[in-house]
């Protein structure tokens, strides 16, 4: 048999391998599992070499396979940027997406918008993961991901979707009980809610003015959790002062359940990027699914005005 790539091929490896396994590629794909073992089958004996290691319960790829896979995508990437520049606005998005986000901002934010972009673009199919700290760079296992700050890596693009910055909060009967703080050094005297989150050092907020240069500030307090929305409901119940994101307590401070305090201090930046490959620039389902967040976010934010 002679050795030879079917063209058919290249965007049923991509699906296999995102699928993690060969039932996961069954239910993408609307074939058995059986149908799909055999097509690798298949592509293995045209290729003549081994692209998978796979066992009853994982798949791992050989180095073969890891070739294949990185020029599989970047064909289908260009065949997306045919589509692009041939047709233009009017390509409809259409194939699998693969999206992650952090914990609460994907579900309070990116998931309800991906419920509507979806009844947008019916033919984008979204797998969308959550995970307490962003994927490395390097991974190849998503096409989009939103995070906080920008990469330093310019191996990917990173597109700003909106400006972000953390916020000191606490509610109206924890400041009548104890008094507002006036300066970080106050924070000595105060419960603080700490989260653990990601690489970020546990139990240091970070400050900074227009007088002062940045300064750290150890806190303390008797509530700490890994989870974001549970240190802000800590907080609107009144046990202390909690440091989040303008977006995760903007709701509260409308309604004045939560006030904000050393409001004349600043946290360093933490603006809202998705990130994607540079092999991926012109994908027209990852710039429309960014192109609907950003219009989102501006929108709230007019609105907000």
């Amino acid at each position: 048999m002679s050795k030879n790539i079917n063209p058919s091929d290249l965007g049923f490896f991509s699906t296999l391998i995102s699928s993690g396994n060969l039932g996961g590629a069954a239910r993408e794909l609307g074939i058995t599992t059986a149908a799909v073992s055999k097509h690798l089958s298949q592509m293995e004996a045209r290729l003549g070499l081994t692209l998978v290691n796979r066992t009853t319960r994982r798949m791992s790829l050989t180095p073969e396979g890891e070739i294949y896979l990185e020029h599989a995508r970047q064909i289908l990437g260009e065949i997306d940027d045919l589509e692009s520049l041939l047709w233009g606005t009017t390509v409809v998005p259409k194939g699998l997406l693969r999206v992650n986000a952090t914990l609460g901002f994907g579900r309070s934010q990116i998931a309800p918008l991906i419920s509507s972009y979806a009844k947008k673009y019916p033919q984008v199919d979204i797998q969308l993961q959550l995970s307490v700290n962003p994927p490395p760079i390097t991974d190849d296992s998503f096409d989009v991901c939103f995070r906080f700050g920008p990469p330093p890596d310019s191996r990917v693009i990173a597109r700003l979707i909106a400006p972000n910055k953390r916020i000191f909060v606490a509610s109206p009967s924890y400041i009548k009980a104890h008094g507002l703080p006036k300066s970080p050094e106050d924070l000595s005297k105060h419960n603080c809610i700490g989260i653990r989150q990601g690489d970020e050092g546990y139990g240091i907020w970070r400050f900074h003015s227009k007088q002062d240069n940045s300064k750290l500030i150890k806190i303390r307090g008797n509530l700490t959790t890994n989870d974001g929305e549970i240190a802000v409901n800590w907080a609107l119940d009144g046990h202390g002062i909690v440091m989040r994101a303008e977006w995760d307590v903007a709701r509260y401070l409308k309604s004045g359940r939560l006030v904000q305090v050393l409001d004349h201090f600043q946290t360093p930046d933490a603006d809202i990027y998705a990130i994607y490959p540079q092999r991926q620039k012109s994908s027209a389902r990852i710039k429309s699914l960014i192109d609907y967040v950003v219009e989102a976010f501006n929108q709230e934010s007019i609105k907000d005005n």
